[in-house]
C-alpha cells in the first residue's frame, strides 16, 4: 500500500512537470481568438455546459434525496 502512494505521488509529479512545460510554448491559436473576439464565444458555450451539468448534478442530487426518504 506504501509503495502505491509513492508510485501515485512521483507519476503526479511527473504529469504536473509536462503541464509546466506546456505552458511556456507560445499559444498561437489562443491568440488569434482573442484578437477576433471569438475567444469569448468558447467562454460562453464552456460556461454554458458546465452551468448545464451543475444544474442537473443538483436536480439529481434532489430526486435521490426524495427517493431515500420515501424508503
Amino acid at each position: 500500500m506504501n509503495s502505491t502512494k509513492k508510485i501515485t505521488a512521483l507519476l503526479a509529479t511527473f504529469f504536473l512537470s509536462f503541464i509546466t512545460f506546456a505552458q511556456d510554448k507560445k499559444t498561437e491559436m489562443a491568440d488569434m481568438m482573442k484578437e477576433n473576439g471569438r475567444i469569448y464565444v468558447v467562454v460562453a458555450v464552456v460556461l454554458t455546459i458546465l452551468i448545464g451539468l451543475i444544474l442537473y448534478m443538483v436536480r439529481l442530487d434532489k430526486k435521490i434525496s426524495r427517493l431515500e426518504k420515501e424508503n
